[in-house]
């Protein structure tokens, strides 16, 4: 209803004007120009209601909302994850969701079409950040002068980008990073990152997954040898990073008809990119008439070889493959790179498989903070990304094909009673629970029934019952049910909770 009483005194003054004249008058030119003003507001109430029935109610594309459920699972994945980081030694930390724009768009170059830019607030031009590790914690490192530091995050990032949600890619996602900065020994730090991928992937029960390696400085050397132009370096690259998806063929056919390489030198790149293998490729990289001749090459080699030795010793090198395809399209890394595939997805018999592509990557990036420095000073680092919404698509294709029950609420006991007026009574019981950190329940009713509170806690789970009555309390107890086996048993009042905290420690 349009409030007629906050109209302006001229527009009523116009309103009764036109009420009071007479049929057929001439209409006095500043009277109808009144007249059109109290239209205009009238209309102008009016409208919200007017449109409303045609309103669409949606998310923004590339986005989605999570129910109980898919929180409930994406909880346990979360928590393994950073439970993993944590038994690494890893501090957490936090950056904001934002970051100036300049400094995003100067680092992603290519990629700044991709970024999500803010509306100028109070001086500042602002972007969306776009990963975790590339602007954020680089720059948390030049910032803060920090020439080591372990650390962890988890956040959501920004990619404006064509969304594929079947294969758990989205334009509003979440990364959950582990990265190691500081100058140590060769291949240690590397070695454990992709122990950290072995413990996570091995966690979650995926099935069974490799981990590609490979050095950036092989990738270059090869190139070179080759016979690759320098300035059409990054190209190729892009191009011989598709492998995981495209034949040789289809690369090669890009390379040459789109990139404008000579057949002859797709032809010396398909040898190398389609090798693969462990150490023995490596001694063979090393004895190559070609690749031999490159220092870039040999440098990564001589790393990959150490690296596959901490590798063993960690029991993981049969996870591990030498993978010389393996180009990663990110042009900061500047030594070893690897990326972690599922070799099959976990599905039922008969069903589609689900292809999601990469599950985990990372690779050393030693040049990156420099970038953020005003001198320019070198923090060396490498570090992994776990593709936290791949495995949870994976997850959630797992939960519609068992029919599992997921259990929204992690509520250990509830607090119900069989007779009226014994509100008061159950408010302080289950004060009681809260007190000593027992997750407990109720219905929000003066008088609920007692078969709509157990069937209640049948179909959330909820382990335990407490039934408080008039018998319970002449007598001084309590009613403990079991939900699962449906048997009671009376406790005294004051032992309630230590008996409660019992049977759920055993549970």
């Amino acid at each position: 209803m349009p409030q007629l009483g906050l109209l302006p005194r001229r527009t009523w003054a116009a309103l009764l004007s036109q009420l009071l004249r007479p049929p057929h008058s001439a209409c006095i030119p500043a009277v109808g120009c009144h007249s059109q003003v109290a239209e205009a507001v009238l209309t102008s109430h009016l409208k919200p209601h007017q449109e409303k029935p045609n309103f669409i109610i949606k998310i923004p594309k590339g986005t989605r909302d999570l129910s109980p459920e898919q929180m409930v699972v994406r909880e346990k994945i979360l928590d393994m994850v950073v439970s993993c980081f944590k038994r690494h030694g890893a501090k957490g930390l936090d950056t904001p969701a934002f970051e100036l724009k300049e400094t995003l768009t100067e680092k992603y170059e290519e990629n700044s079409g991709l970024i999500y830019d803010l509306k100028d607030q109070g001086g500042e031009l602002l972007s969306l950040r776009y990963d975790l590790t590339e602007v954020p914690f680089a720059r948390y490192l030049a910032m803060n002068k920090l020439k080591k530091m372990k650390r962890y995050q988890v956040g959501k990032v920004w990619r404006r980008e064509s969304p594929t949600i079947v294969q758990g890619r989205y334009r509003e996602f979440c990364q959950c990073d582990f990265d190691i900065a500081g100058q140590f020994d060769p291949m240690i730090p590397d070695a454990e990152c992709l122990k950290i991928i072995c413990e996570i992937l091995s966690g979650l029960q995926l099935g069974d997954f490799l981990i590609k390696v490979n050095d950036r400085r092989i990738v270059d050397g090869m190139f070179a040898v080759c016979g690759v132009p320098e300035s059409k370096f990054r190209a190729i690259c892009a191009s011989m990073d598709k492998l995981d998806k495209m034949s040789w063929r289809d690369v090669r056919h890009e390379m040459v008809a789109k990139k404008g390489l000579s057949p002859e030198v797709a032809d010396r790149i398909g040898e190398y990119a389609q090798c693969h293998g462990g150490v023995s490729l490596i001694e063979q990289m090393f004895q190559d008439p070609r690749l031999s001749q490159n220092k870039q090459a040999l440098e990564g080699l001589g790393d990959l070889k150490l690296l596959f030795e901490y590798l063993t010793l960690f029991g993981i090198a049969e996870k591990i493959c030498f993978d010389l395809s393996l180009a990663r399209g990110l042009d900061y890394y500047t030594g070893v790179i690897y990326e972690a595939v599922l070799l099959q997805t976990p599905t039922q018999t008969g069903e589609e498989t689900l292809n999601v592509g990469s599950v985990a990557a990372g690779g050393r990036y030693d040049e990156l903070v420099a970038m953020f420095d005003p001198k320019g000073h070198k923090v060396p680092c490498v570090g992994l990304s776990i593709g936290v919404e791949r495995i949870f698509s994976i997850v959630e294709q797992r939960m519609k094909t068992s029919f599992k029950k997921v259990r929204t609420t992690e509520t250990q006991v509830f607090v119900a009673t069989p007779q009226k007026n014994f509100l008061r009574e159950r408010l302080k019981l289950i004060a009681e629970l809260w007190n000593a950190g027992i997750k407990a329940e109720m219905l929000y009713k003066n008088n609920p029934k007692l078969l709509t509170q157990l069937h209640y806690c049948e179909n959330t789970g909820i382990p335990f019952v407490v039934i408080i009555g008039e018998q319970e309390q002449k007598e001084g107890v309590i009613k403990l049910r079991s939900v699962a086996s449906r048997k009671e048993v009376a406790i005294k009042r004051e032992n309630l909770v230590a008996e409660i905290q019992k049977r759920l420690s055993e549970s």
